[in-house]
Parts: C-alpha cells; structure tokens; sequence
C-alpha cells in the first residue's frame, strides 16, 4: 500500500511529478509554435480531456486513440475510434495545421507499425510534435523500474507482474506479457531515421535525457 502511495505521487495522480512534467511539456509546446491557439491539431492516442488543461488550447483538437471514446465531446474536439498505424481514408485524406503525439510510439507494435505511423504524422501537417520516452534513461517509466528495459523477456513480465511500484502488481501472466510485448522504448538512432525532417530535442530530467521530442516548425 505504501510503494502504491508512491507511485500514485510519482506518475498516477492529476498533481504527480508525472503530470507536472507532462505541463511543463504543453508549455514548451505552445512556445515552440505561437499560434496554436489557431491551429486545427491531429493528436494521435491521445484524450480529449488532456486538452482541457493546457495553457493554450488549439482551435481544434481531432483526438484518434483505440480506447473507448467520451460519449460527449466539447465544441472545439472530435474523436475517432482508429489505429494511428492504419488510419482510415477519411482521416488521410485531410490535412492538419499540427500532428501531436505523446508517449504513444512506444506502444504501436514493432518497427514497421512505428514507420507507419511516423509517415501518417509526416504526411498530415507541415508540423508536428511527437514524444516518447528515451530508452537510455536509467528508469523505465511505465513500470518506474531500474533497467528493466534491459532485461530479457521473461524477467521484464517477471518484473510486471511482481515490482511494487507497477502499475496493479500481481497481474494475470498473459496480460503482464503482453503489457511487455507493446512496450518497446527507442533510442536517438530510430528516432531520427523514422523523423528525417525533423529536430529530435532532449527532454531532461537531473541532466540525463528522459525523453525524445521529434519536432518539425513547418
């Protein structure tokens, strides 16, 4: 119950170390493109909700995520029930002022989905924004594990399934694995070979990158 207190203070709660990051990040993003507030956004995985709380909020926001949508939306979001790797016609087909993604790279299933998607993003807008985590930080932030991107298979759903500070520990085998298997962290290397165009900026945290932010200005 304790190391659950913790982790809900570190990354789970509205105020958490987590989500103050996750503020500071929306604020670096509006000063990285001044006229947001005019912009027509593609978040990619993302909540209509996130949006509610940033300091400037763009003209319109079309969330596309896999997971349920929110049965009333304000005037200003659309969402959509699609995979960011295979997004419908109608959604190619349009075109966007920003592509925005946070933290969902990692997660789409293998290389050539993550190419995929980073050609949908490069494609949609003359600018984007695309986060996720770097896999050289020393802690795995999804479990808030030491190393545990390192290990080998076995002993990364071993650690899912048992570290205190996991997200519900003590997960059935079968989901602890495959929790594993769509959490691939990427280094600088892949990051700037799926964006060419874009500048791949270091998200610090005590002087060592935590995170990698692909941007393109337009």
């Amino acid at each position: 119950m304790v190391l659950h207190s913790v982790r809900f203070r570190l990354v789970d709660s509205p105020t958490s170390f987590g989500a103050r990051r996750r503020e500071r990040r929306a604020a670096w993003m509006s000063r990285m493109f001044p006229d947001l507030a005019d912009m027509d956004i593609l978040d990619l995985g993302g909540r209509v909700e996130n949006w509610t709380r940033v300091p400037v909020r763009p003209k319109r926001v079309h969330v596309i995520n896999l997971e349920p949508l929110p049965t009333e939306l304000p005037e200003w979001a659309e969402a959509d029930h699609a995979d960011a790797c295979e997004l419908p016609t109608a959604i190619r087909t349009r075109r966007y002022d920003l592509v925005f993604s946070n933290s969902v790279l990692e997660h789409v299933g293998g290389y050539e989905r993550r190419r995929r998607m980073a050609e949908a993003v490069r494609d949609l807008a003359p600018a984007y924004w695309v986060q996720t985590p770097y896999r050289y930080f020393p802690v795995e932030p999804h479990w808030v594990a030491p190393g545990m991107q390192f290990l080998p298979l076995p002993a990364r759903v071993f650690v899912a399934r048992t570290w205190p500070l996991a997200y519900n520990p003590g997960k059935p085998y079968e989901l602890a694995m495959k929790q594993v298997l769509t959490t691939e962290l990427i280094g600088r290397a892949e990051m700037r070979h799926l964006f060419p165009d874009a500048a791949i900026r270091s998200e610090r945290l005590l002087g060592m990158t935590k995170s990698l932010i692909a941007i393109r200005t337009g």
